[in-house]
């Protein structure tokens, strides 16, 4: 059945769309939020690093000022950034449940709307109070949480089991290019015409987004209006034996599921090194190696660029391996999740040692990021080997784990770098690679893919 123009590739890049705009409505206050505070009560200056000169001089463009000021310290700007992560943990589980019972369409699609609804308001929020700004923030989270759960929901119902790889990394992506692209460009908005205009461009994208969603899209194969005969029953008869029909969740045997726990280790390790790098990274950037502004926000991209790329490589590797020259679905993901995690921390180890060599640091960080890539066709789709039909569910188990780290990561992260001296810099790297070595080994040694038992009918066991 050809991949061209079919139903299901036709999903995979409208979820790549979707996922894109996600993570732009994630990524934009981290950048407005610089524009949105008043100069001298901003973050307090540090004593920082002299170690390495200032690289480039200062470009002098006529920079747009009218945008609002906020008297905010650097506490509350704490707590307006970590806002998201308290509403997004909350619906992790509970949108990985009900993407099975009502679809993952209408829950993928209003998660994504109603964040889209909360990024337009957040303009009127500030203006409002900060109250308000991290009420809305939080809101933006819980429509967020429901979107992986639910996206995995629907692939477990049209992903054949040797197309996973493929179709999966193509969704996901977009999540790193929404990062690639908004970076530099709320930057660029910001300087040239108004922070607000980060929020009603992205926000607007989003509703556009929306219509199309609700119009295309179908939660399964059976109820697409223009999927073709042959490509319904390629993708029913791939899926026969691997799914349940049963009506309750097998909660009891799916906790003590030991491979799922080692798809939470790797996703709570690897998430920990990513969440780090996505908060703290224009920091680096800034106060260690002295990049100038304009040049920051394009630096700051590169590694996510690099990201999506492997993303987008790994997925094709990985279902060949599967399908041409017979690799077992187990080796694949072990092999792709070790190469994506231990890679990425010996090249962040390796950046924090290369003194003041601009190239070299931005070259290992890039490296150390594109690498991580390869995890997407590692852990992050094994819940579809284990058990496609609870996928959901165990994409909001994992999920919820892996918050935690976007939550105290950076926290902990900032409360090291106080002085910003090389050394402490050294000391995160140290700790995000050690976590990350230990998410590969876990999951290295008790990872499966083969669909679990509890999770067919019958409870019987199937070989991918």
């Amino acid at each position: 059945v050809p991949a061209c123009c079919s139903a299901r590739y036709n999903l995979a890049l409208l979820a790549c769309f979707g996922f894109f705009l996600l993570y732009a409505l994630r990524v934009n206050l981290s950048v407005a939020l610089v524009d949105m505070v008043e100069p001298n009560t901003s973050l307090a200056k540090n004593m920082t690093s002299n170690v390495c000169p200032e690289h480039s001089s200062t470009i002098n463009v006529p920079r747009n000022t009218t945008g609002e000021k906020y008297s905010w310290d650097a506490d509350t700007q704490g707590w307006i950034l970590g806002s998201f992560f308290y509403g997004y943990i909350i619906t992790q589980i509970p949108g990985g449940y009900l993407a099975g019972k009502i679809g993952g369409k209408l829950l993928l699609g209003f998660g994504i709307f109603g964040t889209s609804v909360f990024t337009l308001l957040t303009p009127l929020a500030a203006n409002l109070g900060v109250g308000y700004l991290i009420a809305v923030r939080a809101l933006e989270g819980l429509g967020e949480g429901v979107t992986f759960p639910a996206m995995h929901s629907m692939w477990s119902s049209w992903a054949p089991p040797l197309e996973r790889s493929k179709l999966l990394s193509i969704s996901y992506a977009g999540a790193q290019l929404g990062t690639v692209v908004s970076l530099p460009l709320s930057g660029l908005i910001c300087y040239y015409m108004n922070w607000v205009y980060v929020f009603y461009i992205f926000g607007a994208l989003g509703v556009l987004w929306w219509f199309f969603w609700m119009c295309l899209v179908s939660d399964t194969p059976e109820t697409h209006r223009s999927i073709s005969h042959a490509e319904k029953e390629y993708i029913l008869s791939s899926l026969r034996d691997q799914l349940s029909t049963q009506k309750s969740v097998p909660w009891r045997p799916m906790l003590e599921s030991l491979p799922l726990w080692a798809i939470v280790v790797a996703h709570f390790s690897y998430n920990w090194t990513f969440y780090t790098l996505l908060t703290l990274l224009p920091t680096y950037m800034k106060e260690i190696l002295r990049f100038d502004a304009q040049e920051n926000g394009f630096l700051s991209a590169l590694p996510y660029f690099g990201c999506w790329l492997c993303i987008i490589l790994s997925g094709q590797i990985a279902d060949y391996l599967r399908e041409k020259q017979n690799f077992s679905t187990v080796c694949v993901r072990k092999c792709f999740t070790l190469i994506g995690m231990i890679g990425p921390a010996v090249f962040l180890v390796a950046a924090g040692f290369i003194g003041c060599n601009y190239a070299l640091a931005v070259a290992f960080v890039t490296i150390s990021t594109t690498l991580g890539g390869f995890c997407t066709s590692g852990y992050s789709i094994n819940h579809l080997d284990i058990a496609p039909s609870y996928a959901g569910i165990l994409l909001g188990i994992t999920n919820s784990f892996a918050t935690i780290p976007g939550m105290v990561g950076p926290v902990i992260a900032k409360n090291l770098t106080h002085n910003n001296t090389v050394e402490e810099w050294q000391m995160v790297f140290y700790i995000a690679a050690s976590i990350n070595l230990f998410g590969a080994i876990f999951f290295a040694l008790f990872a499966s893919g083969e669909v679990q038992d509890w999770a067919v009918s019958g409870y019987h066991l199937h070989r991918n």
